[in-house]
């Protein structure tokens, strides 16, 4: 097959080969060009809140119906507590069934290896009280400028309402904010061409810091992280998608791309931006994509569940901890709320999972140091999987709300001239 080296897609694995290569090969280098993917990572998160900020406001006020607006909101609600509580069972239930952390000596492990990772889980917010006021933002303009999702989407959805309510009235602001819109995705399209530089670096960094060799060590972990993810992937979503009239696979082939970037990155916040606008020319509405999709990256991290649960199985088998049956649900319990609001950033899932050790006092939080030669493979793992879970649910409550289509079929003509055929077709790639 020949290769399009104009292609996206193309250049970023070409970019990801190139950087295991260099990292190899010249470690000392390296470990230097980290920058370059927090540059671009830097990028991608200056255009996210106004992004969401924009997309959701244009979708509620749009929409008008506030009934509508709640039932969407509750369904997606919903659904991520379903399948997010599913993923932590399947990770727990892998995690014993294989047990990865047996054999594996805990001696190692130092208390001062993990120290930044406990001290920024201390200070966050993990508490439920904690959790809703730090969705709620010190000011208006404090939630843009911070960039975290939920505050953004907070402030999106109130002033979505507030100029719905307004009627005909809001019609120049909402058609001002439309062209803003188009042109921050102009600004995406830009950033996005310096993606395989990034994963490059990013790549460079991982290979050259921690060598190809630690992806053989604790490979068992790994191994059953990747296995579980995979089943959860196919299995699970796949028969969600299926019960909702779309394939697995063909989702997937089409945002290809996007699971590329995030593979090079390790970031599924990376793809953020182009997801949105790939799920509207798939056929999810404006405002369903507003809502679900950035709810989504704090409420239902699939990816991040499997990693904690098996994470702090692993752990405890290294120390030779039996956990109860009853600790284990307990454990659960703890991981329902820790998961929530942990970002879809490189390094969340490890801070998250100290914030779960400290409130879960049976397993050791200094077993944490056991992880971190591998935690950056892992990390790639997870954010693929949060980024297919997130894309899933978009599309199942914009089906469930027949939303599939609707504005899509609008937006895609005007934009490239397509026939309306996106509101019934499977998009083929």
């Amino acid at each position: 097959m020949k290769l399009n080296f104009r292609s996206l897609t193309t250049q970023v694995v070409v970019a990801i080969i190139l950087g295991i290569l260099f990292g190899q090969f010249f470690p000392k280098y390296a470990t230097e060009l980290k920058v370059l993917a927090d540059i671009f990572i830097k990028l991608i998160k200056m255009v996210i809140p106004p992004i969401i900020f924009l997309t959701v406001v244009h979708g509620i006020a749009s929409m008008g119906d506030m009934k509508k607006l709640g039932r969407v909101g509750g369904k997606a609600l919903l659904y991520f507590e379903i399948v997010t509580t599913f993923a932590l069972a399947i990770g727990i239930f892998v995690a014993n069934f294989i047990k990865p952390g047996e054999g594996v000596n805990a001696t190692e492990a130092k208390a001062s290896q993990v120290a930044q990772y406990t001290k920024q889980a201390a200070e966050s917010s993990h508490g439920v009280m904690g959790f809703i006021q730090s969705i709620i933002p010190d000011n208006f303009l404090g939630a843009l400028t911070k960039g975290e999702l939920l505050p953004v989407l907070f402030v999106a959805v109130m002033f979505g309402v507030a100029l719905a309510s307004m009627g005909d009235r809001s019609k120049p602001v909402l058609n001002l904010f439309e062209r803003i819109t188009e042109a921050i995705f102009k600004m995406v399209d830009m950033i996005m061409k310096v993606s395989p530089i990034a994963a490059f670096g990013a790549m460079s960094y991982t290979i050259g810091k921690f060598g190809i060799g630690s992806l053989f060590f604790l490979g068992k972990l790994m191994g059953s992280v990747y296995i579980t993810m995979a089943l959860f992937i196919f299995l699970v979503l796949g028969a969600i998608a299926r019960m909702y009239g779309f394939s697995i696979l063909k989702f997937i082939a089409y945002i290809k791309e996007e699971i590329f970037l995030v593979v090079g990155t390790s970031s599924s916040e990376s793809a953020l931006p182009r997801m949105m606008d790939k799920l509207q020319k798939y056929g999810c509405s404006k405002s369903t994509v507003g809502l679900v999709l950035p709810t989504g990256y704090s409420f239902n991290l699939d990816g991040t569940s499997i990693y904690l649960s098996m994470a702090a199985l692993f752990i405890a088998q290294a120390y030779g901890i039996d956990l109860s049956i009853g600790q284990q649900l307990t454990l659960l319990g703890v991981l329902m709320i820790t998961s929530k609001g942990a970002a879809g950033v490189t390094g969340s899932g490890f801070v998250t999972l100290a914030a779960t050790l400290a409130a879960f006092p049976m397993v050791p939080v200094e077993g944490m140091a056991l992880l971190l030669g591998v935690d950056r493979f892992m990390s790639e793992a997870r954010a693929i999987t949060n980024l297919i879970g997130n894309g899933v649910a978009t599309v199942v409550v914009a089906k469930s709300e027949k939303e599939f289509g609707v504005e899509a079929e609008s937006s895609s003509e005007a934009a490239s001239g397509e026939t309306s055929s996106l509101k019934t077709k499977e998009i083929t790639v």
